[in-house]
């Protein structure tokens, strides 16, 4: 299984977010490598307010979080359908987990991914009450997870911290949730799969009709495939109108399967706020 991702994606201007904020990923324990894309740690002091900008993955993530003197604490992020808007000030750290596409269904086996789409809920909403015992040290210690994790000030205690709380959770295996982060998967990383019919030819190849793909999605991803596809185009967009210095926007949305510039434009401005071409100035 790969590491953390080396790349920005999703990150509006990531240079500027980077430096003025300590941001970096670091890899789960290796028995949660199979759920889990990687661990997000933010740290901050600033002088002066800032807003990060960030176009959601596919992914629902665990967040603690503390912001100056109050206390810490942790909530579930679904899969947010619009641009996410954060605005910093002053000391604070966050340490999130993002799950691959299909990866936290194991971890609320209950309820289908979907309920938690574009939602933010405390953790005892979507992993029940005795979620505050995960990741307790044996012979006892605090039973809030946010104050273990973000306490300590090594940064290699607060990973074990997040290792020990997810493994406390005790996912259970689930091929369906297998099958569907190896199709998320196959979505990020095919530059052939333009349209939701590719995804399908995948689809039937494990025994699934169209209307069975749907139907794994809502309950393991929490989005359409339809929505992946074009989350994942709006990401490579992004990244190549911050990185390259004159874009062949036509021969972009080709690539990206889309029918013609405009139509990507539309997608972009959509979701962005501002056309490819002002957002690369």
């Amino acid at each position: 299984m790969a590491g953390p991702r080396r790349d920005t994606r999703g990150i509006l201007d990531a240079p500027d977010l980077i430096a003025r904020v300590h941001f970096r990923r670091r890899e789960p324990a290796e028995s949660l490598r199979p759920y889990l894309e990687h661990y997000w740690l933010i740290d901050w002091d600033l002088s002066e307010p800032y807003a990060s900008h960030v176009v959601p993955h596919p992914s629902v993530n665990i967040v603690f979080q503390r912001y100056g003197d109050r206390p810490g604490f942790g909530e579930v992020a679904g899969i947010g359908l619009e641009l996410f808007t954060k605005k910093l000030e002053g000391r604070g750290r966050v340490c999130g987990v993002q799950f691959r596409p299909g990866g936290f269904r194991p971890f609320a086996p209950g309820r289908p991914v979907s309920q938690w789409t574009g939602r933010r809920l405390p953790l005892a909403d979507v992993l029940g009450g005795g979620v505050l015992e995960c990741g307790v040290p044996e012979g006892g210690g605090s039973g809030d997870p946010a104050a273990r994790i973000l306490g300590p000030e090594d940064e290699d205690a607060r990973v074990a911290a997040l290792d020990a709380f997810l493994l406390g959770l005790r996912p259970e295996a689930d091929p369906q949730a297998d099958l569907a982060m190896s199709i998320a998967h196959r979505i990020r990383t095919d530059r052939t799969l333009r349209r939701v019919a590719d995804v399908a030819d995948i689809a039937e190849a494990e025994g699934l009709s169209v209307r069975g793909l749907q139907r794994l999605f809502a309950a393991y991803v929490g989005v359409s495939p339809k929505w992946v596809i074009l989350r994942y185009r709006i990401h490579e967009a992004l990244e190549r109108a911050a990185t390259a210095t004159d874009v062949d926007w036509a021969g972009l949305a080709a690539d990206l399967g889309y029918s013609d510039q405009a139509h990507l434009v539309r997608d972009f401005t959509a979701t962005i706020g501002v056309p490819p071409t002002a957002y690369a100035r």
